[in-house]
């Protein structure tokens, strides 16, 4: 799992932050308003600010979690 992480581009990151975010639009727009739609439309709000918020710290995440995997063996 975080080789994957590691492997994507730039854009391929931002494509996972902002994809759930304009799906969760799509069908709003689609479906109409409703509990569902409105409940897709936070969970892709919140995933798309937890990526945006947390960018800046992925490399230095990146080698935290890295350096757990060593503690934890």
């Amino acid at each position: 799992m975080l080789t994957l992480l590691q492997n994507l581009t730039p854009y391929a990151r931002v494509a996972t932050a902002l994809v759930p975010f304009v799906a969760a639009i799509l069908l709003r727009l689609i479906l109409g308003k409703s509990k569902l739609t409105g409940m897709l439309i936070s969970a892709g709000t919140m995933w798309f600010a937890i990526n945006v918020l947390m960018a800046p710290y992925s490399a230095g995440m990146r080698q935290d979690i890295e350096s757990l995997q060593y503690i934890f063996r």
